[in-house]
């Protein structure tokens, strides 16, 4: 009976074990697209479509008030986060990968400047609290709505 004991807990460990690495692996993102490359203030939405890729699955949360995807104005000092919905069925552990698009809020000038340049940084985080690689996107130009 001993031996089964110790048997069964070694079985319990290596799946454990297994499992731990599969978790430990952060989601990855690639950006597909950001645009359109010049906005009129508070008009105009930028759109963000990246890809993402997760080994167990573990991107999104029921909570609509918990962030997942956090963007940041170049700026501005913080990132504002955005919900993503579980991406795929709770309770399970399997590979997903896909696209997702965000329509970001529009942007406005902070200086008194006609135009200013801005990028966006961006990252996910997985509900085990990884964090995926982190992506600049190319420039966007924000212009002032209102003619002189």
């Amino acid at each position: 009976m001993k031996q089964f004991f110790i048997a069964v807990a070694m079985i319990a460990l290596l799946t454990s074990c297994k499992k731990d690495e599969v978790e430990s692996t952060p989601p990855e993102i690639t950006l597909v697209s950001v645009g359109p490359n010049t906005v009129l203030q508070f008009d105009d939405q930028v759109t963000l479509r990246f890809s993402y890729k997760d080994g167990n699955g573990d991107l999104g949360q029921d909570d609509p008030d918990a962030y997942t995807l956090w963007v940041k104005d170049s700026r501005l000092n913080a990132a504002d986060g955005y919900h993503i919905p579980p991406l795929a069925p709770p309770g399970e552990e399997l590979p997903i990968q896909g696209e997702l698009e965000v329509e970001l809020v529009p942007l406005f000038l902070l200086g008194s400047s006609g135009e200013e340049t801005m990028t966006y940084t961006f990252h996910i985080t997985d509900r085990a609290g990884h964090r995926s690689n982190e992506i600049v996107t190319s420039p966007i130009m924000i212009v002032d709505s209102l003619p002189l």
